[in-house]
């Protein structure tokens, strides 16, 4: 399969710069990926398309202000650094600007507050990282760090808790799960008196899942992992949902990956952790969810393949081509859509 199937021209305006006013007044192109029928709706009305009963899935991971700053020891030469994952012993994996100048041994300075040291290269760009420093290593980050914004962004953010979902509490992602940007705590809590179930996941996202596509076939490109975790709250939730034919519905493209990665690995819920590199594309049969709350994606990513998977590539670039002409607003701040399964 061509990656240049998934191609669409959007024009730059369309690219947002900076998140709605309000985070549920963004706009919501509803498509029913049965019929093919499409409406045009705002965020706050997703509540009419929820039902008694079904299970919203969320990703909880927070993003860590993961871009780092520094100078090289030796040649005082200027890098950057992204955290992609960090561990207990204080090892990261980092993308890095300019790699190919950063040895195994090289040591980089961040301020005086933290020195990397590259114990190890990696392809594309990715180093490993022993870190020293003194004191609590996320406060350390907070001091320096900057939250790592997608490159097709060049406006400053105000408030830094806009590139964050209200409902985020684990500390780990490079980029921001931005499918629940538009949620407000106030709609959370309407959509659960509606007798809606909120479950959590976590995945922390990393290069899996905004890394570039640059081969030319679908089936070569390959997925970094990431860490996901599910909880025995959140299994026992969702396999009951399972058994009693109740709608699972995800937020998000992470929140899928998560809910299928589980279900391929045990063919059913559980509660667990891991890495997963899942790479969904069509054809393909989705086992965990039955619907999907996702923004508009980049062209030739994998993220508009996984969500051409789940309704099919014709249909999401039609309603894709409809956005551009109603004008919606796409990529991470931008507006949203939901994929119902009616």
């Amino acid at each position: 399969m061509r990656v240049d199937d998934f191609d669409f021209d959007l024009p730059e305006s369309q690219i947002a710069q900076h998140p709605s006013e309000k985070r549920d007044e963004s706009r919501l192109l509803v498509l029913h990926k049965n019929t093919g029928k499409i409406e045009h709706k705002h965020f706050y009305d997703i509540i009419d398309y929820l039902k008694p009963g079904d299970v919203l899935v969320r990703n909880n991971s927070r993003v860590i202000p993961a871009r780092l700053f520094g100078i090289k020891e030796k040649t005082l030469a200027h890098v950057e650094l992204l955290i992609l994952k960090h561990d207990a012993n204080d090892i990261c994996e980092c993308l890095c600007g300019n790699a190919k100048a950063i040895k195994e041994g090289t040591i980089i300075n961040c301020g005086d507050l933290l020195k990397c040291e590259c114990i190890k290269v990696k392809d594309e760009g990715i180093r490993i990282f022993k870190m020293h420093y003194e004191g609590i290593f996320m406060e350390v980050l907070e001091k320096l760090g900057n939250t790592p914004l997608p490159p097709y962004i060049h406006e400053m953010l105000e408030d830094k808790e806009r590139y964050q979902n209200v409902y985020a509490t684990i500390n780990g992602s490079a980029a921001c799960p931005t499918a629940g940007l538009h949620f407000t705590n106030d709609l959370l809590e309407k959509i659960a008196k509606k007798g809606v179930i909120i479950a959590d996941i976590t995945l922390h996202v990393g290069l899996g899942t905004f890394k570039p596509v640059k081969e030319n076939e679908v089936e070569k490109h390959h997925m970094h992992y990431e860490y996901y975790s599910m909880s025995k709250e959140t299994a026992d939730i969702l396999n009951k949902a399972k058994k009693e034919k109740r709608r699972i519905i995800a937020i998000g493209t992470t929140s899928t990956r998560t809910l299928e990665s589980v279900i391929a690995k045990y063919g059913k819920f559980k509660e667990c952790s891991g890495e997963t590199n899942i790479f969904i594309y069509p054809p393909y049969e989705f086992k965990a969810i039955d619907c999907q709350i996702t923004n508009f994606h980049l062209p030739k990513s994998t993220l508009i393949m996984m969500i051409s998977a789940f309704a099919s590539k014709e249909m999401i670039l039609n309603a894709y081509n409809i956005a551009i002409k109603e004008g919606y607003r796409f990529f991470s701040f931008g507006d949203s859509m939901f994929i119902d399964n009616e």
